[in-house]
């Protein structure tokens, strides 16, 4: 058989191994539009039950740890705000999907230099110290981080990035294999499915995150425009950031005009919501 039979015979087989692991996967509206308009459907070749309970065991994993060192929910008034933003985020879920409010949700503050905070899928959540004490936050800002995590988990972004790479790794597996090119081979292919579409997808990931977020947070009473100067303030301590093209998240100065424009769509909602508190 010569080179160009074979790469055609190759391209047919892995053509079928991906129409197969296609048609594994599910097509799923995780959540409702709302005001921002995040409707894209999402493909999942992962179950929310395993991607649960691995989150599950994980976050007690981690806060169990926490407590064991010291370092969990050792003061009390970061404890007390991040609970009571929560608190306010928490109700208005409901607008992206109706069973999000009934979720398990948890939140601990972790004394840690770190400036990050995140949720898991079902709705643990964990806050470092360091985003607190290093940006001087506000209530508002805070809201902001919280509904952007508390975003990635009703969107089950989670879920769709392990159902994207058990389709690609698969996909890499058999094309390796198929093309004879062994592990060296196996693993440029991965970087390119990183840098053509892991990435890129990631960094929409984020931005319908900064989306949704911003219309959990003004819903909730705080100000959406805090948004635009949480990242302003993460720029700065950063010192910068990657390119653009290999970055998992959009360049600043497009989050930074994507947050205003948004900001402004969601403002009523924020003036609704402050007349009724």
């Amino acid at each position: 058989m010569n080179l160009l039979d074979r790469k055609r015979i190759c391209g047919r087989i892995s053509l079928a191994v991906m129409t197969i692991a296609l048609a594994a996967c599910e097509t799923v509206q995780t959540t409702q539009g709302g005001v921002v308009g995040v409707e894209r459907e999402q493909r999942m070749a992962v179950s929310a039950e395993a991607i649960n309970q691995a989150a599950n065991e994980q976050y007690a994993d981690l806060i169990a740890k926490e407590r064991q060192k010291g370092t969990l929910n050792r003061n009390p008034a970061h404890v007390q705000r991040v609970g009571a933003i929560v608190s306010r985020l928490i109700p208005q879920t409901v607008h992206f999907r109706s069973d999000a409010p009934r979720w398990n949700w948890e939140a601990n503050v972790i004394t840690a230099p770190e400036v990050n905070a995140w949720a898991m899928p079902g709705g643990k959540i964990a806050v470092y110290t360091g985003l607190i004490e290093k940006l001087q936050i506000t209530d508002d800002e805070l809201a902001a981080v919280l509904g952007h995590e508390i975003a990635h988990a009703l969107r089950e972004h989670s879920r769709e990035r392990a159902s994207e790479q058990m389709v690609a790794g698969g996909l890499i597996s058999a094309g390796s294999a198929l093309l004879g090119l062994g592990d060296i081979g196996a693993k440029g292919a991965e970087f390119a499915y990183m840098g053509l579409l892991g990435l890129p997808n990631s960094r929409r990931h984020e931005t319908e995150a900064d989306r949704v977020g911003i219309e959990l947070a003004a819903r909730a009473g705080y100000d959406p425009k805090a948004a635009v100067s949480l990242w302003q303030k993460m720029g700065q301590v950063s010192g910068g950031a990657p390119m653009k093209f290999l970055s998992t998240h959009p360049a600043p100065g497009d989050r930074l005009s994507d947050l205003a424009n948004y900001a402004q769509r969601v403002a009523p909602l924020y003036e609704q919501a402050k007349k009724r508190r």
